[in-house]
């Protein structure tokens, strides 16, 4: 029986921000960053196997956490303000396709530390402009 404790977590940060706040953009972004995290484990064996499969449903589950967290936060502000947390978690995902495609366990690991920081931090701009989190 697997040990939840000993799993590999890819998206430690946006799963917790998640969390935070109960609404239906913040269950949305929570659901996609369970798939996503769940792929990320099994891409991530794939790799430590030397084998390329996995890769593409990865890519498309963050790409789906990604699309999530942009609907979450808002097209103005996403576009305005968000932009450069846009960019952020656009680059840290075409990160990760590319350590994919390259086989780049190391690079995998690392890309993922800034995808999960990007969006996390999307995350928590978005609580609180709407006051969900106490300071």
């Amino acid at each position: 029986m697997p040990n939840p404790a000993r799993e590999p977590t890819f998206l430690p940060l946006t799963m917790a921000a998640a969390n935070d706040a109960d609404d239906d953009g913040a269950r949305a972004v929570r659901s996609r960053a369970e798939s996503a995290d769940r792929a990320a484990a099994d891409c991530w064996l794939s790799l430590v196997a030397g084998c390329t499969s996995g890769g593409q449903t990865l890519i498309n589950r963050l790409h789906d956490l990604s699309e999530a967290t942009s609907d979450y936060a808002g097209s103005r502000w996403w576009s305005g303000r968000g932009s450069v947390h846009r960019r952020r978690v656009a680059a840290a995902e075409h990160r990760i396709d590319d350590a994919v495609r390259e086989g780049d366990g190391a690079e995998f690991a690392e890309a993922f530390v800034g995808y999960d920081q990007a969006v996390a931090t999307v995350v928590v701009h978005v609580q609180k402009r709407l006051g969900k989190l106490s300071t």
